[in-house]
């Protein structure tokens, strides 16, 4: 049987976790713990069949014999799945931790497309951010070369309801609909500012269609990706404040 990973390989206390770090360690120990049940239930029914296979059946012993293999089949199945979940949960921990690894906006993108492509299993997708000069929206970054025509302008316009609607409320979207192509908008929202959206236009062949998991992947997608930009945008915004007086310092200097 696999062990379960081991969360001494996740960053250490000295990276200084946020929130949703210390949350989703905790979902970790969670699952982890959930796999260390199910191994021991599992090596306990295993026990029980090998004890009724080397003794002989007495009255009412074959029955409880089947229904103990029938049960270490189930928890066999679950631990199968949990251990998925975990390996999920794993790899989104590690790419949460990634985006908030680095204050450079085209670093925080360019994770957020990873996490997409790789964790998320989408093939087509755009990325919208917020425009601080007017209010509008940029399309940032495109993969996959979607035909949706507002995906192929520099700016979002609006006309796409669930794109629409997301941006507007700041709530989580699936389709496709009759008016919209999207698969899924995930709104990138933090203190009741959306500061953009990522629009999943088609999925990787092998995955057919989102499962429940991913809608909880999706909001954690959203909540810390839309953090990592407000915070890279902070820094860049202080990091040219800071560029600009120094030159006035080193102007006043020379004079």
């Amino acid at each position: 049987m696999i062990d379960p990973p081991l969360l001494a390989d996740t960053p250490g206390d000295g990276d200084a976790p946020t929130r949703g770090g210390r949350d989703a360690m905790a979902t970790l120990r969670r699952a982890q713990q959930l796999v260390r049940d199910a191994q021991a239930a599992i090596e306990e029914a295993s026990r029980v069949v090998g004890q009724g296979n080397g003794a002989g059946l007495a009255d009412g012993a074959e029955a409880r014999l089947a229904a103990a293999e029938t049960e270490r089949q189930e928890l066999t199945e679950r631990l199968a799945e949990v251990e998925h979940q975990v390996g999920r949960l794993m790899t989104l921990y590690v790419a949460t931790y990634q985006l908030h690894a680095t204050l450079d906006p085209v670093e925080v993108q360019t994770t957020i497309a990873e996490i997409a492509l790789n964790l998320i299993g989408a093939e087509q997708f755009v990325l919208l951010l917020s425009d601080e000069e007017d209010k509008g929206y940029e399309v940032r970054l495109m993969h996959g070369e979607p035909d949706t025509p507002w995906a192929q302008a520099p700016r979002y316009t609006g006309g796409d309801p669930l794109v629409d609607a997301a941006l507007t409320d700041g709530g989580l979207r699936f389709g496709p609909t009759e008016q919209s192509p999207a698969l899924a908008v995930v709104p990138l929202r933090v203190q009741d500012v959306t500061v953009g959206a990522l629009v999943i236009l088609k999925l990787l062949a092998h995955k057919l269609d989102f499962v429940k998991e991913d809608h909880d992947l999706l909001d954690l997608l959203g909540a810390h990706a839309a953090s990592a930009v407000f915070a890279s945008r902070v820094y860049s915004k202080t990091a040219r404040k800071l560029r600009t007086l120094e030159s006035l310092i080193r102007l006043v200097n020379k004079g």
